[in-house]
């Protein structure tokens, strides 16, 4: 099938340079075509787009801003390919990634599939922290796929496949952002289509280099899921509640403390440290460790502060979300 890469950008040239170079080395021999599509960028990546003109076969779009999730579809409605593969500007792909999709999809085809993520070894010990909190199953990140069935698993728009055949029947993405992707996920499903993680296709995901940028990041994931939770009440999980009763529950055990009863603290304590030794051993770095203990402290502040300040704004106002959190909706 023909594959046609879409690649939204805002003011990120130097990352589309990174990527772009990533795409040049593919072993992938068949043809595809690449989509940038310039999300209102006052510093936009052209120039570099048109030095790999000659190596790739590239489309470039400028457009005004209008979020991520909005210029995925932009792309796509103006893509000749009959498969999209949607890419964020901060990856950087392995050579294999492409001949891995190809695979995938030829031994069990799905409208829509999502690849993990990894740390490349030159990417900041900062990087590399937030990483690992975001991958690991003792985190709230999960791994994009370890943490959830694989044959139910939700794709992530940083890696993610759609067939031309279910971007027509859902539309695409909505306007939220974050939290498109979850509920384009879960819309497809409601029309009947599946989705699949493909373990092998991942990809180098850089993420955010610091942790004012990471926390309000995370900030904003946890005040999406409320809203996902609103309208698809059916797909609800207790485990949604999870960073804002640790949260809570991290609180209640200083107090407790005070008081001469320390017994949870140290069990919060235990767990920062493990932590910080498993990403340790798995990074081979403890300055990556002590990190990451940072990273999961503000993963969890963050994540479930968001979660509840959404929550209570939805569960108290009676007007639609678009209006109670007016900040994670881009206007078409």
């Amino acid at each position: 099938m023909f594959f046609s890469l879409i690649i939204p950008v805002y003011n990120r040239p130097d990352e589309v340079e990174e990527l772009l170079a990533s795409l040049a080395v593919q072993d992938y021999t068949e043809q595809y075509e690449i989509v940038i599509v310039e999300d209102g960028s006052s510093v936009t990546c052209q120039e570099v787009v048109e030095k790999y003109a000659g190596k790739l076969s590239i489309s470039y779009y400028f457009k005004p801003n209008s979020g991520p999730g909005d210029s995925r579809n932009f792309g796509m409605k103006r893509a000749k390919g009959d498969y999209f593969i949607i890419l964020d500007s901060d990856c950087i792909i392995p050579p294999g990634y492409l001949s891995s999709v190809d695979q995938n999809l030829q031994k069990t085809y799905v409208d829509c599939f999502g690849g993990p993520d990894a740390a490349l070894d030159s990417f900041s010990d900062i990087q590399k922290a937030i990483n690992f909190v975001m991958t690991s199953f003792l985190t709230t990140g999960g791994v994009r796929g370890k943490s959830e069935k694989i044959t139910k698993f939700q794709p992530r728009s940083f890696n993610m496949g759609l067939s031309r055949k279910a971007f027509e029947a859902s539309e695409g993405f909505g306007n939220i952002h974050p939290g498109e992707d979850p509920d384009l996920s879960i819309r497809l499903w409601k029309q009947g289509f599946e989705t699949k993680l493909f373990p092998g296709a991942y990809v180098y995901h850089k993420r955010r280099i610091d942790w004012q940028k990471f926390y309000k990041q995370v900030n904003k994931f946890g005040k999406a899921r409320p809203i996902l939770d609103v309208w698809h009440p059916e797909y609800k999980k207790l485990t949604f509640w999870f960073p804002s009763l640790f949260l809570c529950g991290a609180a209640f055990s200083v107090l407790l403390a005070l008081f001469g009863f320390g017994y949870f603290l140290y069990l919060y304590s235990l767990y920062l440290v493990l932590i910080g030794v498993l990403s340790s051993i798995e990074n081979k770095n403890i300055q990556v460790g002590f990190y990451s203990i940072i990273a999961v402290c503000i993963q969890f502040y963050g994540y479930g502060t968001g979660y509840l300040t959404s929550f209570f704004k939805l569960r108290f106002s009676s007007k639609k979300p678009e209006s109670t959190i007016p900040e994670l909706f881009f206007k078409k």
